[in-house]
């Protein structure tokens, strides 16, 4: 799976890449993404801050004709993943801690399907002191920065200590740091 995963940043350069960045005092700085609290239908490549792209695969495609329910969780759990690897410092089976899904979500808006090149938008909805909420938005290859979303989907993520499975006090700092890179704080609707 991983070489039909490449790394790309099509939609941010620039200025457009300052982070929104959490700190410990609670003081959330502004970025140009996203809009206050939107809908997941309304996201935009503007609501994510680390691209992949998937080269769709015949076998992807169900009866139906469109990809498989199954194939997105797939995807999701791969552009995570590989960005936790090659961002974060995880590196199973060495680290202390592991990170458990204790739930995951998928809403699909348009059908995708192979032959299909897709770019997925990833990012952290929220990082709490032993868990994340990911959230990745599936898109064509090719649209520009105001197309819509064509499925979002996430999960979130504990990370216990390996040893008695027991969430951990804090985590460990090169992981909290990559993933304050891709952290996107909604606000709150009045």
């Amino acid at each position: 799976m991983n070489e039909l995963l490449q790394e790309t940043h099509p939609h941010h350069s620039g200025s457009h890449l300052s982070p929104v960045s959490t700190l410990n005092l609670g003081i959330t700085t502004t970025s140009p993404f996203p809009p206050p609290k939107m809908s997941l239908k309304s996201r935009t490549r503007r609501s994510y801050i680390h691209f992949q792209t998937y080269r769709t695969r015949w076998s992807d495609n169900d009866q139906y004709g469109h990809l498989n329910n199954s194939i997105y969780n797939h995807l999701i759990d791969s552009v995570v993943n590989d960005y936790l690897i090659s961002h974060c410092g995880l590196q199973q089976p060495t680290n202390n801690s592991i990170g458990l899904v204790v739930s995951s979500h998928c809403e699909y808006f348009s059908s995708l399907a192979f032959p299909e090149v897709l770019e997925l938008g990833l990012c952290v909805r929220k990082l709490g002191r032993s868990s994340v909420k990911y959230e990745v938005g599936f898109f064509r290859q090719g649209g520009d920065e105001d197309e819509k979303v064509k499925a979002v989907g996430g999960f979130v993520h504990v990370f216990v200590e390996r040893e008695g499975r027991r969430p951990v006090q804090e985590l460990e700092d090169g992981l909290k740091k990559g993933l304050e890179r891709i952290l996107v704080v909604e606000e709150a609707r009045l």
